[in-house]
């Protein structure tokens, strides 16, 4: 079943997209606001969000958060006062070589995953409606190493700790919906993911056989930043379910039109994702019981 993308149903309501000036995050904060959300731009490069705001139309406003930095996010948090209906998880970077953001974690695992799991639960008291993961399809190729998330001991594969990052992301959203539907909220968590997407997000890939084969099949296979983001706007405004999964609905799930998508086997551990989830809040020290937004 197609999913509808029509941004007027967030008319009036208040959105946070992370990584909002480039690539898919600029697309939908773009699309929203012209529907007439309040989009709040939540970005590492404040002089670079200032310039997508400026010509985005609607009401945007700019705010930095740095994913790579606990300190960061508690601080853009702790600024937050009004209410949110939609937090839209979307920055993120793929397969840099090895790095260790502020606090010390794999810079893939830290940004895509424990950034985005820290932000969301301080933020959850604010949030009306929904929180929307974007993770990727590489998730299917994932696993997660909870005695060693971080590549401290074991040697490093920038492919394998993206899918980690990203199998990650879309167990937590899960996680986080079940939570949610436990309690009796009516917030929502779901997930989406944009197919293959050429956008900026390949800047950071150090596989030189990745870029050689991007060259030649991106053209072909791959869809702009706009098809990408049509994914998550659709799981930003429709009625779905929490653990709804959202992905292009064509050839291998690479492009087209944004469906309902199937959760491969991986990510449908709910054990090891209740342990993904613990582990995660000791080592972010966020509140994980924190009192949800009247819905």
């Amino acid at each position: 079943m197609e999913l509808r993308e029509d941004a007027s149903r967030l008319a009036g309501k208040r959105v946070v997209v992370t990584g909002g000036s480039s690539g898919l995050g600029e697309v939908v904060a773009a699309t929203l606001s012209r529907g007439g959300a309040h989009v709040t731009l939540a970005v590492r490069d404040l002089q670079r969000g200032q310039a997508a705001a400026a010509k985005t139309p609607g009401r945007v406003d700019v705010a930095t958060l740095e994913l790579g930095s606990l300190s960061s996010i508690k601080q853009f948090a702790d600024s937050r006062t009004e209410p949110i209906d939609v937090l839209i998880n979307n920055a993120g970077i793929m397969m840099p070589p090895l790095g260790r953001t502020e606090d010390g974690f794999e810079t893939q695992f830290g940004v895509n995953y424990l950034g985005h799991f820290a932000l969301t639960m301080r933020l959850l008291p604010l949030i009306r409606d929904r929180v929307v993961t974007v993770t990727s399809d590489y998730y299917r190729s994932g696993s997660i190493d909870l005695d060693d998330p971080n590549y401290d001991r074991r040697r490093f594969n920038s492919g394998k700790a993206y899918s980690q990052s990203k199998l990650a992301d879309l167990m937590f959203a899960r996680e986080l919906g079940r939570r949610l539907t436990g309690t009796g909220s009516r917030v929502r968590s779901l997930s989406a993911h944009p197919g293959y997407a050429r956008t900026s997000l390949t800047s950071h890939v150090g596989s030189v056989a990745f870029r050689d084969i991007d060259k030649v099949l991106g053209p072909v296979i791959a869809q702009d930043a706009a098809g990408g983001a049509r994914s998550l706007i659709a799981a930003a405004v429709s009625d779905l379910p929490s653990g709804t999964l959202v992905g292009p609905g064509g050839l291998f799930h690479l492009k087209g039109n944004p469906v309902v998508a199937p959760v491969a086997k991986v990510a449908l551990d709910e054990h090891m994702a209740r342990k993904l989830w613990m582990l995660s809040a000791e080592m972010t020290r966020v509140p994980i019981n924190a009192p949800l937004a009247a819905s």
